[in-house]
């Protein structure tokens, strides 16, 4: 289903497309586009019965993934396709809103090595971090949730169970403590005192670890009770304007809006 984002439209501006799949990380892109108050289209997809992303998305991009963001340009013969969260939230930020990229280095230190400021250290490291370490245990979570609870005969299922109880126990549960840990720490010494997860402002940071935080509170033990400040910065940042206009554009297109599997 398609549908038309904020922003006012024009005839030299870019026109930018989304192509956002139900339950996914195709959200925190919508949310950005809120952000960026520029002109977009959406068009939505519904997984499979295997909770698999459609068919459909292959003919946008190869892999049949989402997120995925086409532009069209006066400077493109055909349409840019972008996919992966991080390379989309870079590209975007970088033409459309350069506001949410800390300043780089600090007073006399430009273009040292070590010159950088914090800010920028955080947010270059988080754009890495919430796919290539945060990501890995949320779906192997997953993937555990569903050999816990896959249709197998009733003699079967303790051997099921165990197998899931073993990998929760042994890998997944101390993971999430250490990482839950540091990131409680994260926002304990965010610079200046700030409320997001590189300071005072808001950055791209923010918007690509939106995901794994409100998937690891819906699954993996986030709670206001062990991770207060941490609870309290997800509730933050949902709070914000753009965000709720993010999700009730997907209530308005879709009539309902859930964002885990």
């Amino acid at each position: 289903m398609a549908a038309e984002g904020s922003g006012s439209s024009s005839t030299s501006q870019p026109k930018i497309k989304l192509y956002w799949l139900e339950k996914s990380r195709s959200q925190r892109i919508l949310w950005l586009l809120e952000e960026l108050k520029v002109p977009y289209e959406i068009e939505t997809f519904k997984r499979t019965k295997q909770k698999l992303a459609p068919p459909e998305l292959k003919a946008i991009h190869p892999l049949g993934k989402s997120p995925v963001v086409t532009i069209e340009a006066e400077t493109t013969e055909k349409p840019l396709v972008l996919a992966e969260s991080g390379c989309i939230i870079e590209y975007l930020i970088h033409h459309f809103g350069t506001w949410l990229v800390p300043k780089r280095y600090r007073e006399g230190q430009e273009g040292k090595v070590g010159g950088e400021r914090e800010e920028w250290l955080r947010d270059r490291f988080f754009l890495h971090y919430a796919e290539g370490s945060m990501m890995t245990y949320l779906v192997t979570s997953l993937l555990v949730s569903s050999i816990r609870n896959s249709p197998v005969p009733f003699f079967i299922r303790p051997i099921t169970n165990g197998v899931a109880g073993k990998i929760e126990s042994m890998f997944l549960e101390p993971n999430f403590k250490t990482h839950f840990e540091f990131l409680e720490g994260q926002m304990a010494t965010s610079p200046d005192e700030g409320a997001y997860l590189c300071g005072k402002e808001m950055t791209g940071a923010d918007i690509i670890m939106s995901f794994p935080l409100e998937a690891s509170r819906g699954r993996a033990g986030l709670t206001p009770d062990k991770y207060p400040k941490l609870c309290e910065y997800i509730d933050r940042i949902q709070a914000r304007p753009a965000y709720k206009r993010a999700v009730q554009k997907i209530i308005d297109v879709e009539g309902s809006y859930s964002p885990l599997l």
